[in-house]
């Protein structure tokens, strides 16, 4: 893109900032599916002997997620979704996840249940999952669509956020075509403004000049 010659690298930088904010502006752009842990509570532990169970969260192909807080049965622990092992993992949207809750100890895994977790089981940003004699967990996921398996209701959503987006893209591009066009007049305005001073320039010299040349035909400049 040929910027207008008066307009300062300063301006370009200016417009570059505001451009960048607008494109972030765009809903969806950004928008992570992460899950975080609201409430959990284990109805049992599977150690051998009396001690502090340590339960994680894992799902296929990703890190346990250790959950240190969770050391006792029968309790009901409540997490802000700000602690330093959360969130415990991001959904994709057409596809599922295959989780669990998982205890573990020196020579194997102890299993709670393992589950396919799928950003379309969230109502309202919420999701309980229960497995009896297990465990009781709620979890958390802004963005992610309450849907209940309807697939309608999947082109529904998906058609109102391609609207959405689609009518915030056109008044972002308005907006900046309208600053654009703003800078190119103004550095027009600039430029024929510079044009007229150097013709005004150079009609007042020519004058000067004109004037010298009829002294000269008329002998005054000898005279004087």
């Amino acid at each position: 893109m040929r910027w207008p010659p008066s307009v300062s690298p300063r301006r370009r930088r200016l417009l570059v900032v505001v451009l960048f904010f607008a494109l972030c502006s765009i809903p969806g752009n950004y928008s992570q599916r992460l899950v975080t842990l609201d409430t959990i509570d284990i109805f049992t532990t599977h150690e051998w002997f009396p001690s502090k169970p340590t339960v994680y969260f894992h799902c296929n192909g990703e890190d346990k997620v250790y959950l240190p807080d969770v050391k006792e049965a029968n309790s009901i622990y409540s997490f802000k979704g700000e602690e330093s092992w959360q969130p415990l993992t991001e959904l994709p949207k057409k596809k599922c996840k295959r989780c669990g809750l998982y205890e573990e100890n020196i020579f194997k895994r102890d299993m709670y249940d393992e589950w396919e977790l799928c950003y379309s089981d969230f109502k309202d940003g919420k999701y309980t999952h229960f497995k009896q004699g297990q465990f009781n967990a709620t979890f958390l996921c802004p963005n992610c669509t309450a849907s209940a398996g309807d697939s309608a209701n999947h082109h529904s959503d998906s058609d109102v956020e391609t609207k959405k987006t689609s009518v915030t893209v056109i008044i972002v591009v308005s907006v900046l075509a309208s600053v654009i066009v703003g800078i190119a007049l103004f550095g027009a305005y600039k430029y024929w403004q510079k044009k007229k001073r150097e013709r005004d320039e150079a009609r007042f010299l020519k004058l000067f000049e004109d004037g010298d040349d009829v002294e000269d035909e008329l002998g005054l400049g000898n005279e004087l």
